[in-house]
């Protein structure tokens, strides 16, 4: 993978929001990171979460699910 920015979902620092586009087998999921070409496989183990969340994720590891204000 490449890094194009200062934040990238894999290497980064601190946690990126990230689009869920496709849940897997074992507790993985493909993500579109935005900016960045193509998806991105991630952890989703950690949280539950379905096809069109936004999750934080830092490390390849989604470690929150971001609701919208009611």
């Amino acid at each position: 993978m490449n890094c194009h920015d200062d934040v990238c979902v894999t290497c980064s620092d601190q946690a990126v929001p990230v689009r869920i586009v496709e849940l897997l087998d074992d507790g993985l999921a493909l993500v579109d990171p935005g900016e960045h070409e193509g998806l991105e496989e991630i952890s989703v183990a950690l949280v539950t979460a379905r096809v069109g969340d936004t999750v934080l994720v830092h490390a390849k590891e989604a470690i929150a699910v971001l609701r919208a204000a009611p």
